[in-house]
């Protein structure tokens, strides 16, 4: 018989929490990666009543809340909306996130996420059984950076998708964390190695000098691994990227050419690190970052 031993066992730490804000630092993506899907779900159901939440989703095992930067009356309610986001106040390069509980919903807003890595230091009370109770987290204000990436293949070797996760994951790091990984459906144009799939990285970066040297590093990274001379790579730092959505039908419902393509980078405030053909991929993929489920259906809408 094996006797286990548990140092807390009712902590069940995240393995990070992540504060993606938009250019005004009205709005913020909270991110939390976590190591119980069943306690995710349970957040997301309740979190998602809370009063700054716009929308609640799970991309994997990430729970993805956009938020109002504010701070709200958070009422709970046993078995019904018992936890929630009282607060979430950008200050500088930091962010401050207040999350309230009830029963074991407090032990999920305090100690749970406060030992979750990525959390610079926290406040928590005591929580579990009966009690409410509040936890408040600091974490570092991260910028969202979404990659393009297309053509690294040829008909004889490589896949795109794979290589893009594996470099991706290689750069994960505090500074520039890997978000996620999207393959895009594209239009089946003559050119296309085997099923024109294209794809989009999303990191969240605390700096413009730790995405600097992200992007270095990942073209670097691309030129010694791609096995095409037509590879593409484009990047655009915004928290949004619905004025993408127009090219990325357009490239998902014909064939394109690589001047229509730079234009609309051009128009569109997109860098290109990479200039081969693949740029006209790589382009279509960045409105679909994050929607890895609706990405590969050529039919879906944005």
């Amino acid at each position: 018989m094996k006797e286990v031993e548990l140092t807390d066992p009712y902590t069940i730490p995240y393995r990070g929490i992540y504060a993606v804000c938009d250019e005004n630092n009205e709005y913020a993506e909270i991110i939390e990666h976590t190591n119980c899907y069943s306690g995710a779900a349970w957040s997301r159901f309740h979190y998602a009543r809370s009063p700054l939440v716009q929308s609640a989703r799970a991309v994997g095992n990430m729970s993805r809340y956009l938020v109002k930067a504010e701070v709200c009356d958070l009422t709970l309610k046993p078995s019904v909306a018992a936890a929630g986001f009282e607060s979430v106040v950008v200050d500088g390069d930091e962010v401050s996130i207040t999350y309230a509980g009830l029963g074991g919903g407090g032990v999920g807003a305090t100690k749970c996420r406060a030992l979750a890595q990525g959390v610079l230091r926290y406040d928590v009370g005591d929580s579990g059984g009966g009690k409410a109770a509040k936890g408040t987290i600091v974490v570092p204000r991260r910028q969202r950076v979404l990659i393009g990436i297309d053509d690294t293949d040829t008909k004889e070797e490589g896949a795109t998708w794979s290589m893009t996760h594996n470099i991706a994951t290689a750069l994960n790091s505090n500074e520039s964390v890997y978000l996620s990984h999207s393959l895009v459906q594209l239009f089946p144009v003559a050119a296309k190695t085997q099923n024109c799939v294209s794809t989009v990285l999303e990191f969240g970066c605390v700096s413009e000098e730790a995405k600097k040297e992200l992007l270095e590093d990942l073209k670097n990274a691309l030129l010694k691994y791609s096995v095409s001379d037509e590879t593409g790579m484009v990047v655009l730092s915004s928290f949004d990227a619905s004025h993408m959505e127009e090219y990325s039908t357009m490239c998902r419902s014909g064939e394109l050419t690589k001047d229509i393509a730079m234009e609309h980078a051009r128009k569109n405030g997109v860098e290109v690190w990479l200039d081969g053909n693949g740029v006209i991929g790589a382009l279509g993929s960045l409105a679909w970052f994050a929607r890895p489920d609706e990405s590969i259906d050529l039919e879906a809408k944005l």
